[in-house]
């Protein structure tokens, strides 16, 4: 009798340990990359001050990497934190300043936001965000009197919305969009970003 109640609970553990409990995608840690498009626009003011003649944008490709958590408040609410870093390739804006030539070369950037979203089904969920946002910048200026550089990291925020799938318990696609606001030094400087981020959350 006891052999047979100690081979039924050692099947029955057996068992347990053979079927793992179903990952919640949307609940936990998670980290990603991203790639996507940017578009940066630049008038007014510059680093230092330097005033630009007119308005200059440049289009570029921008590549990074996230990390955040996620909490489920319920079925239907998810809020949450995360980090990110990213820079772009070939983005640097060329502008005219009192017959002098201005470079700005953004080098790269960083943020910090909180997300909220509704889950719309147990796989999709849609979100919004707003948060902090930092950008490493360098520029130069070319003039008779010769060349000046400078480098500053500009304070701005964020705010941008996007869909997220889960395609299997851990991995998870998102399409986001973003517009980032950097012009603290009294000047524009806008970016306007698509973005697709794949995501292996924990």
């Amino acid at each position: 009798m006891k052999t047979k109640v100690l081979l039924t609970a050692l099947a029955s553990f057996a068992g347990f340990i053979a079927v793992p409990a179903q990952a919640e995608t949307f609940d936990g840690p998670y980290v990603g990359v991203l790639a996507g498009y940017n578009r940066a626009e630049v008038a007014d003011r510059t680093i230092e001050a330097q005033p630009i003649d007119a308005e200059v944008s440049r289009e570029a490709l921008v590549l990074g990497g996230y990390a955040g958590y996620n909490y489920k408040v319920n079925d239907r609410l998810v809020i949450g934190a995360e980090a990110g870093f990213s820079g772009a390739f070939d983005d640097e804006l060329r502008a005219q300043s009192a017959g002098g030539s201005v470079t700005i070369d953004p080098r790269y950037s960083f943020d910090l936001s909180a997300r909220a979203g509704y889950l719309v089904n147990d796989k999709t969920l849609v979100y919004v965000r707003g948060g902090y946002a930092n950008s490493r910048v360098r520029t130069t200026l070319v003039s008779d009197d010769g060349t000046t550089r400078a480098s500053d990291n500009l304070d701005g925020w964020l705010v941008g919305g996007g869909v997220e799938r889960a395609l299997t318990d851990r991995i998870s696609a998102r399409l986001e969009y973003r517009y980032t606001d950097l012009g603290n030094n009294g000047g524009q400087y806008d970016q306007h970003q698509a973005l697709v981020g794949i995501s292996y959350n924990f």
